[in-house]
């Protein structure tokens, strides 16, 4: 989480030990008087340096990804009024019975497509140029031998074990598309940080 916080990346933006994965530790840090939220990246980028000996380059890469791109007729969700209740309460997820996934609620594009790359499909980027939170209501029916269920998605099925909605049993590429939306493969170039040298013990505290 530091690392990502340091560096403004997701976690498969960086490339380093394994045991980044599984070692945690706890350093104390103090901010200095005046620094802004901005400063705070560099901040931990100096600390890391500072206790972990952390020394990093960056690279472009080309990996596959599902680019989320608005149809040919046009997007068909409704974008949410920014005085409206809807768009002050935020998100709401859940996962529909009877064996299918489902997303509804308030969100942005950018918001959408992170959701969907939690689901197995391998990485989801936002391509529509689309601003602002639209109304989405998503259903659709997984491959269990593609698409296994996630710790998201089992724990919104026990905390509303009665309350879901069914849904349509739609495929993923199906569903995208009554949103006037798509999901196309591509291979897009990747920002990595990759860790030349990081000490496993950091200096103490």
């Amino acid at each position: 989480m530091v690392l990502m916080d340091a560096f403004q990346v997701k976690a498969d933006q960086i490339s380093g030990p394994s045991w980044l994965d599984q070692d945690c530790f706890e350093i104390a840090g103090k901010i200095p008087a005046g620094a802004t939220r901005d400063q705070i990246p560099a901040l931990l980028r100096a600390l890391l340096a500072e206790r972990l000996k952390l020394v990093t380059h960056n690279a472009d890469r080309a990996r596959p990804v599902y680019a989320l791109v608005v149809d040919k007729d046009g997007p068909k969700m409704k974008e949410a009024d920014a005085s409206s209740d809807a768009q002050g309460g935020g998100k709401v997820i859940f996962h529909a019975a009877g064996g299918t996934r489902g997303f509804k609620g308030v969100m942005a594009m950018e918001t959408l497509a992170r959701f969907l790359s939690m689901r197995g499909y391998g990485p989801v980027e936002d391509f529509t140029g689309l601003k602002g939170k639209y109304e989405v209501d998503l259903s659709w029916a997984p491959d269990p031998a593609f698409e296994p269920m996630g710790e998201f998605a089992r724990a919104a099925e026990a905390e509303h074990p009665a309350d879901l909605p069914s849904a349509p049993t739609a495929d993923l590429c199906t569903a995208i598309r009554s949103l006037g939306l798509r999901l196309e493969r591509r291979k897009e170039p990747l920002h990595i940080v990759v860790i030349d040298h990081i000490e496993r013990f950091p200096t103490e505290n």
